[in-house]
């Protein structure tokens, strides 16, 4: 039998490169919440795939951009903090919109690093292959990477041959996980996550990122199924009627779809109760930051 290999992968980009979508291609089922809004991930969190013989560990990371709010700077230290360490970064940018002056800095940035570099173009089945090409070329003279991929997360193109080169890079190491484990998020850091990308799949337009998911409760029963009550914290009165809807009509929805989307992830029945709260201040609130993932960023 071929000697076990086990890796830490960084995954980094701008906001909205499609780094999340590319880690649940490349672990074969959803780990990772995706929505076309940038900035949705905000936690580091590790997708686990399996390729071979190689066990590799997808760190997928906040989108860099220029922090403003402590929740910001939170979020892009979380990013940074993914990379320390990693066996391998992987620099992910959306062929069809690279970002401009953001993906400039974090070039920039880990042209400086030591650790070995992939740079991985995504959305290549919407991006004008004249602009891409020239995109690839600038980006290799800067990065030096070991090699360049060109992929689909959304289609699958490429993904398998990027999958394969990640794992014969990665070192000889025992699997630090079971081979059924997918992500090391909890079921409950998982539940509150699913939640949050109905909120931004629902009410994008209305609630930019004034919004966060807190598991109050989290209660197996003896059925199999499990009680689970969160919190949807908002800043003003507004959105909570934003998100509440008439009648109660928009909670019921977001509840109903987060319901069956976690039940799925879990693979048990759910009992799903939503309640919305405004809370002024709670990205001020050291214990949610603990609880979401990220350290207090002064």
């Amino acid at each position: 039998m071929s000697e076990e290999r086990c890796g830490l992968v960084a995954v980094v980009g701008a906001p909205n490169a499609g780094k999340s979508t590319l880690v649940n291609a490349l672990v074969g089922q959803k780990v990772a919440i995706v929505s076309p809004k940038a900035q949705t991930t905000r936690t580091r969190l590790m997708g686990v795939a399996i390729a071979g013989t190689a066990q590799l560990l997808l760190v997928d990371t906040p989108g860099i951009f220029a922090p403003r709010r402590r929740l910001d700077r939170a979020m892009v230290a979380a990013a940074w903090g993914g990379a320390e360490g990693a066996d391998l970064v992987m620099l992910v940018v959306d062929a069809e919109a690279p970002g401009g002056q953001r993906l400039d800095a974090i070039v920039e940035r880990l042209a400086e690093r030591r650790e070995p570099k992939l740079l991985v173009l995504n959305k290549v089945d919407v991006a004008a292959k004249g602009r891409l090409l020239d995109l690839t070329a600038k980006l290799d003279a800067r990065l030096a990477p070991q090699a360049v991929f060109m992929v689909s997360a959304t289609t699958g193109d490429g993904v398998a041959d990027l999958k394969a080169a990640l794992a014969e890079r990665m070192p000889a190491s025992p699997w630090h996980f079971p081979e059924d484990q997918v992500s090391d998020a909890t079921d409950r850091m998982l539940a509150a996550e699913i939640t949050r990308e109905q909120l931004y799949l629902q009410l994008h337009a209305e609630l930019p990122y004034a919004s966060a998911v807190e598991t109050e409760k989290y209660e197996e029963r003896r059925d199999g199924s499990v009680t689970i009550h969160q919190q949807v914290l908002v800043s003003r009165p507004t959105q909570k009627a934003i998100v509440l809807g008439k009648g109660g009509a928009r909670v019921k929805a977001l509840g109903a779809a987060a319901r069956a989307a976690i039940a799925e992830a879990l693979g048990r029945p759910v009992h799903l109760f939503l309640h919305v709260k405004v809370r002024p201040e709670w990205e001020e609130d050291r214990g949610l930051y603990r609880d979401i993932g990220l350290e207090w960023v002064d």
